[in-house]
């Protein structure tokens, strides 16, 4: 459908650039942009209810014969109301219409037409307000619902969507080739477009769906397969294929099992053909660090540079101090860049870095800077990769000459989401805590316990340790939630001789910034946060958390909290509060009181709330997908996932066959910055 794709939205009968300017906002710019905005639900119009039997103050669908014209009524303040009167032979319903000039060209007198809305009335006497509807020579049994914007409705949406319907040509080329189709039973692309959004039955939905999630899954694994092997250039930074033991005696302690695999197959990466492309995933305090250290200690022996990125400037100041205290004894040079640092500074360390006096920098997205240049770069690390896209990491990648790529995660992922968000790196798990970690306790109380929760509280305040308190959200919203900063005035009076500090996501990042600075030097005690904390740097102080209306949360999202504490040689404690009694809602909080593993509780996540958790955010980098869900629709990846790799093995992708495929992949990821690495 390349020709669909290059046809402005304008081209359609009824959209003006006014009305063009709004599907732009939906992101269908064109008539084939608009043709794959899929409806987002379907309402039921295939069983109408008689009159007499309409349920009250509920949505019903009914069949009817207008019994006169609507006729205008103005109200105080100037509001039209336009009444009409329907029946079924048997029953009359009363239909009253808001400021609408059209209603009575609309429905005609004596005409037959399906109504849809909620009745209200008595039994004596029904009306509808403003309801649905359509001719009974146009109506649906399934009736498409489409994400709608202010200024247009879900029913313009619809009739822009038949008229471009109407210009599908009719030997429309399949993306998919016909071998492929009939291999993995697809409908042809023609038949999937018309029944996605006009479906007569059930069944034609449910044969489109599966012909349109399996593609949207094909063309992203292609697309991660294609970078991936784009990616198998000549590996101009071979290191030897041994273990570092020399840097293993640079540590203060033992290295567990975990790390030590992680590492091997790390270097044996580097040794290889290509150039590493590697995710390194682990719990909260399995040990990352150590393994990019071991990484950056390997490839500075070897003569070359590397470059660890972070997302915040503290948690790169924290890669600093552990790294340099780390790696300088043993002659490695270390440098920190932030946005903070001062402008002569900077111009120092740019020419430092290039001369190749500078070993290692850590830094933040002040890495990506035009001055940053090196002598030879050898290894690139991004930390917390999930808060970096594709296009971010393959920037600083590309200060180099084909650097090692190694990214860093924290968020538990189970393995074939992980697959789905990271297909185009190989994955190394440490799924072994370092010993001595001591395991968090964690209780679950309802409101009325809080302020014995507190007292626990102010005991450890007492003891001169920190604590987190979580709340949230940032302002009361209409479920009467407590706002941080009001949340924040209760906490003072409760603990009046500590100092409390504040810490949300619309502060400025210098503000965020300044004040985890003030709770990682402990002055502050207690730290009154929504989830901005859930990815943060290291304060072996803090040892209790308590949060509030726990059941708001996912479980890995909880568990990222509690990860902020436990992290020195403290018992560190958790306490979750929700006077939730749902009890699916409660068995999800046990599970996670009771578990102390983040891939146990990411696959409990999985099964209980789907994705959300790992891709609520879009801050992967990947493509956003449009009609594909990663939970109800894993076993139609599997097959996508089959398919993409037999394409792949066979190297058949840049065969004219497959045209229209590729024009997919560079649709899909044109808005993740990697489109030309999939050409």
């Amino acid at each position: 459908m390349p020709s669909l794709f290059e046809m402005e939205i304008t081209k359609l009968k009824g959209v003006g650039e006014k009305r063009a300017a709004l599907y732009r906002k939906l992101g269908a710019p064109t008539v084939g942009d608009l043709l794959r905005l899929y409806p987002r639900a379907y309402e039921d119009w295939s069983e109408p209810t008689p009159i007499r039997d309409t349920v009250l103050n509920e949505i019903n669908v009914v069949h009817a014969t207008v019994v006169k014209t609507p006729t205008e009524h103005r109200v105080k303040g100037g509001m039209l109301l336009y009444k009409t009167v329907v029946t079924d032979g048997e029953s009359d319903l009363a239909l009253t219409f808001f400021n609408n000039r059209y209603i009575p060209s609309l429905l005609r007198e004596g005409q037959d037409y399906v109504f849809r809305g909620k009745v209200t009335g008595s039994f004596f006497k029904r009306e509808m307000l403003s309801p649905e509807f359509l001719p009974i020579s146009k109506s649906l049994s399934i009736v498409p619902v489409y994400p709608a914007t202010q200024g247009l409705t879900s029913r313009i949406i619809s009739s822009a969507m038949q008229n471009a319907l109407l210009l599908l040509p009719q030997t429309l080329r399949d993306p998919i080739p016909d071998a492929l189709r009939s291999q993995y039973r697809l409908c042809h692309l023609g038949f999937a477009l018309e029944h996605i959004h006009f479906p007569k039955s059930e069944a034609e939905l449910d044969v489109a769906r599966y012909r349109l999630i399996f593609e949207e899954f094909l063309v992203l694994q292609l697309g991660l397969m294609r970078i991936k092997r784009g990616r198998k250039e000549k590996n101009l930074h071979p290191l030897p294929n041994r273990f570092p033991a020399e840097f293993e005696k640079l540590l203060p302690f033992s290295l567990t099992n975990a790390q030590r695999r992680a590492i091997s197959e790390a270097i044996s990466d580097m040794a290889g053909d290509s150039p590493m492309n590697r995710l390194i995933q682990g719990d909260v305090g399995s040990g990352k660090t150590a393994v990019a250290a071991a990484l950056c200690w390997c490839v500075v022996s070897a003569g070359m540079q590397a470059a660890m990125m972070a997302p915040t400037e503290i948690l790169a100041a924290q890669h600093f101090t552990s790294l340099s205290s780390l790696l300088e004894p043993a002659g490695i040079r270390v440098a920190l860049l932030t946005g903070s640092v001062k402008a002569a500074e900077k111009r120092k360390l740019y020419a430092s870095l290039e001369a190749g006096e500078i070993d290692l920098i850590i830094g933040t997205h002040a890495l990506l800077s035009e001055g940053v240049a090196f002598r030879d770069l050898g290894l690139v690390i991004t930390d917390e990769q999930h808060r970096f896209g594709v296009g971010q990491r393959s920037a600083l990648a590309q200060k180099g000459t084909s650097p090692h790529f190694l990214v860093m995660s924290a968020t538990p992922i189970p393995r074939t989401l992980a697959l789905m968000m990271y297909g185009d790196l190989d994955i190394s798990v440490l799924d072994e805590l370092p010993p001595g970690r001591q395991k968090i306790e964690t209780y679950l109380i309802d409101s009325k316990k809080r302020a014995r929760a507190f007292g626990f509280v102010q005991k450890h305040l007492d003891e001169g340790r920190q604590g987190y308190l979580i709340c949230p959200l940032i302002e009361e919203d209409e479920t009467g939630l407590a706002s941080v900063k009001e949340y924040a005035g209760l906490v003072k009076d409760c603990f009046p001789h500590a100092s409390v500090g504040i810490l949300h996501g619309k502060m400025k990042p210098a503000e965020k910034d300044a004040v985890m600075k003030e709770f990682s030097e402990g002055a502050l005690q207690l730290l009154v946060s929504t989830t901005v904390v859930e990815v943060g740097v290291d304060v072996p102080n803090a040892v209790i958390m308590l949060i509030e209306n726990a059941e708001r949360y996912g479980l890995s999202q909880l568990h990222q909290l509690r990860g902020r504490i436990g992290r020195g040689s403290f018992q560190s404690t958790c306490i979750l509060v929700t006077d939730i009694q749902n009890e699916d809602t409660l068995k999800r909080l046990k599970l996670f009181r009771d578990t102390s593993d983040g891939f146990q509780i990411a696959d409990a996540d999985l099964k209980l709330r789907g994705p959300g958790d790992f891709f609520g955010q879009r801050q992967h980098g990947l493509p956003q997908l449009t009609i594909a869900d990663m939970s109800s629709d894993l076993e139609v990846l599997k097959k996508a996932q089959e398919c993409a790799r037999e394409i792949m093995s066979k190297n058949v992708l840049d065969a004219e066959e497959y045209r229209g495929l590729r024009a997919e992949m560079r649709r899909l990821f044109a808005k993740t910055g990697s489109d030309n690495v999939v050409l």
